[in-house]
């Protein structure tokens, strides 16, 4: 999950926590620490269904108040709430009409194993499409973009994060850095006991129909304590996309909390 953008190569740091890798105590959290939500939290793996749901692929798309556009998301407005059509990709409908900071965690969630990790998905919030690496289609409301954070950060640590960087992370100067440093590191390996012990826990710090800011929360830090760190998300193309610092940081504001106050907790 979390993991540490600009971890150093070759050196095992990419296999430990995140609080322990020189990018992380060096730079607040350098990118790439995705991986380590993945040993922090045993990178959820697969089984353990959410609160409301079982784990497997989500069905088909809801009626949605979204539509195609020209492909740019700007400028279109979206569905309820936001008067107009939104620009989508091909096939990507969802009901985009709660545009409230969430408060509790998707009625529909439930974790679906990413490598040897489980990531909370939704068929409301999204991911509706599944290609190979590439979890996209998220609802374009606050908790698609909690959905996505957590979908796209958690990919980078795997086999074909290339291709989940090229497709949706903002390009610029944050993405040739991300690139940069994640070239760097070995793939987390996709063998091992699953896990769905990792995420803990979101909130909304910011959001408009344009930028997201996500405050992740993962178990691991000491006994019984909880790691904090925010990711920025951005609309664009048609859905939400992962936007890191120039540097290419992708994680921000990296802390250890005592507990899960101020967060919606995932529900096991």
């Amino acid at each position: 999950m979390l993991n540490s953008g600009r971890a150093q190569g070759g050196s095992g740091e990419w296999e430990q926590p995140f609080w322990q890798q020189r990018g992380w105590i060096l730079s607040a959290g350098f990118l790439v620490v995705l991986l380590v939500l993945a040993v922090l939290f045993a990178v959820t793996g697969n089984g353990s269904e959410g609160s409301a749901g079982s784990s497997g692929d989500p069905g088909p798309a809801p009626t949605s108040t979204s539509d195609s556009g020209d492909g740019d998301g700007k400028g279109k407005g979206k569905g309820k709430g936001n008067g107009g059509a939104d620009a989508r990709p091909a096939g990507c409908r969802t009901d985009d009409s709660d545009q409230a900071k969430p408060t509790e965690a998707p009625r529909d969630f439930h974790w679906k194993a990413n490598g040897t990790g489980l990531v909370p998905v939704s068929k409301a919030a999204g991911p509706l499409k599944y290609d190979g690496p590439v979890w996209s289609c998220f609802a374009h409301t606050p908790l698609g973009a909690v959905m996505a954070a957590h979908s796209i950060t958690d990919h980078l640590s795997y086999d074909g994060w290339r291709e989940v960087v090229d497709r949706q992370v903002v390009p610029g100067a944050g993405r040739d850095a991300l690139i940069a440093s994640r070239s760097q590191e070995a793939d987390k390996s996709t063998t091992g006991s699953p896990d769905a012990g990792g995420y803990a826990g979101f909130t909304v710090l910011s959001y408009d129909e344009t930028q997201a800011t996500v405050m992740v929360l993962v178990r691991g830090m000491g006994e019984g304590g909880f790691g904090s760190a925010s990711v920025t998300m951005r609309w664009q193309g048609g859905d939400w996309k992962l936007s890191p610092d120039p540097d290419g940081t992708v994680y921000s504001g990296v802390s250890q909390v005592s507990g899960t106050n101020g967060f919606v907790t995932w529900e096991a």
